[in-house]
């Protein structure tokens, strides 16, 4: 339980050529409920100069979530998945023991006329100990399956994971989890309450004022107090919750690896290294690990 809210501002990264703003990790805090990691990919106009070119590489003891607001992209991974993601879809994949898997823009997609937007959200979602590692899986979920909902007066989106209220995301997770893309309907000043153990404020875009604290776009608000949230924000401001319960047990990040246990990851580098994750179809590219020191 958080003594005051924490505010997080993201840093801009370039993966070549595809910018992302970065909000967790951060040094402030490491994560919100189960949520670890949180990139925000884009606004980016696609050519075959900037696009989405994540080659294969590896995950242990997570999920990621791929959110997207505009343009497509393709999912392959070690267990024969292909799948193109398209603007309000969600992407699951559990990596428990292992995966590999890229993400790319689609081929035709880079000479697109007029230019394809690329914008999205990516997060990664720490996995309760028991189910650390389990077996690898991926799911695709297709926009009219995933709710609208009424979070308040004038708050109005998706529920793309858990529950709140009598609806119910089919998003299946492994611990208590809340994941909401909402727009404001009107201007608004209005007191929200979410009944999760944690909960991020994250602002796409838009203007918005959360607890008193103005937030700019790619700024993180992790709420002291989800069950009150002042919120005042101006009409088509668009605002991301992310949270839920926090892990009793700490979470260590290296690289793309996830574990409670430090011995874990430094085990899952040297399987990368020996190259014994699997093989991605269609796909040549290999990933050194960086030079960054182990846990």
């Amino acid at each position: 339980m958080l003594e005051h809210d924490i505010l997080i501002s993201g840093k801009k990264k370039d993966l070549g050529g595809f910018f992302v703003s970065r909000t967790l990790p951060n040094i402030k805090r490491r994560h919100v409920g189960p949520f670890v990691f949180l990139d925000h990919m884009g606004p980016l106009q696609v050519d075959h100069e900037h696009l989405m070119s994540v080659r294969p590489h590896p995950h242990i003891g997570l999920s990621t979530v791929t959110y997207l607001f505009s343009g497509r992209g393709l999912h392959r991974d070690s267990l024969g998945s292909k799948q193109v993601i398209s603007p309000g879809d969600l992407n699951w994949m559990t990596a428990g023991r292992g995966i590999v898997h890229s993400e790319r823009t689609p081929v035709e997609d880079l000479s697109a006329h007029p230019k394809k937007t690329m914008h999205g959200i990516q997060i990664w979602v720490a996995l309760p100990v028991e189910q650390e590692e389990c077996d690898p899986n991926f799911t695709h979920y297709p926009k009219e399956t995933l709710p609208q909902f009424q979070l308040a007066d004038n708050f109005s989106g998706k529920l793309l994971i858990g529950s709140y209220k009598n609806i119910t995301s089919p998003v299946k997770c492994y611990s208590q989890t809340f994941f909401a893309d909402i727009t404001v309907e009107n201007d608004v000043d209005s007191v929200i309450n979410i009944p999760e153990e944690e909960i991020g404020v994250f602002l796409l875009n838009g203007k918005a004022t959360v607890n008193n604290q103005e937030l700019s776009t790619d700024d993180l608000l992790l709420i002291a107090n989800p069950k009150e949230i002042k919120i005042q924000a101006t009409k088509d401001t668009r605002l991301i919750f992310i949270g839920g319960k926090e892990f009793s047990e700490p979470r260590y990040i290296w690289w793309n690896f996830v574990s409670s246990r430090k011995e874990r990851i430094r085990e899952a580098a040297e399987q990368w290294k020996k190259q014994l994750f699997g093989q991605v179809a269609e796909e040549s590219d290999f990933i050194p690990l960086p030079e960054d020191p182990l846990p």
